[in-house]
């Protein structure tokens, strides 16, 4: 069992910047993976950015170029560094946690939920 809190969401400017946070708790060695997805209403949630365990990172081609992912190992946390933000990137954002465990195969593990709004 691995817990995901994400904070950092909020409101901001266009062209503005936010960083969002992701802390995972429990069996965090189980991780494979880590991502940030996002949903707008009505719309399906999409792959933001994913770091892999041995550090490997991939970008949506929407936000290359202005998002960064990262992580801080010993504070099982991993961050979003959004930059240049537009209307565009409103949406609600979630932290996954690929898991895989010897009897569960391959699982996921989402976070709660952090809304940014993008908006002048």
């Amino acid at each position: 069992q691995v817990q995901l809190v994400e904070s950092g969401g909020g409101l901001v400017q266009p062209g503005g910047s936010l960083r969002l946070s992701c802390a995972a708790s429990g069996s965090t060695g189980s991780i494979n993976a880590m991502g940030w997805y996002r949903q707008a209403p009505g719309k399906q949630r999409e792959l933001v950015a994913v770091i892999t365990r041995g550090g490997s990172t991939n970008y949506a081609d929407s936000v290359k170029g202005r998002f960064t992912i990262s992580r801080d190992n010993p504070k099982n946390t991993v961050y979003l560094q959004m930059n240049s933000l537009t209307p565009e990137d409103t949406a609600v954002y979630y932290c996954n946690a690929r898991l895989l465990s010897a009897f569960m195969g391959m699982s996921d593990s989402w976070g709660q939920g952090t809304q940014v709004t993008v908006s002048s």
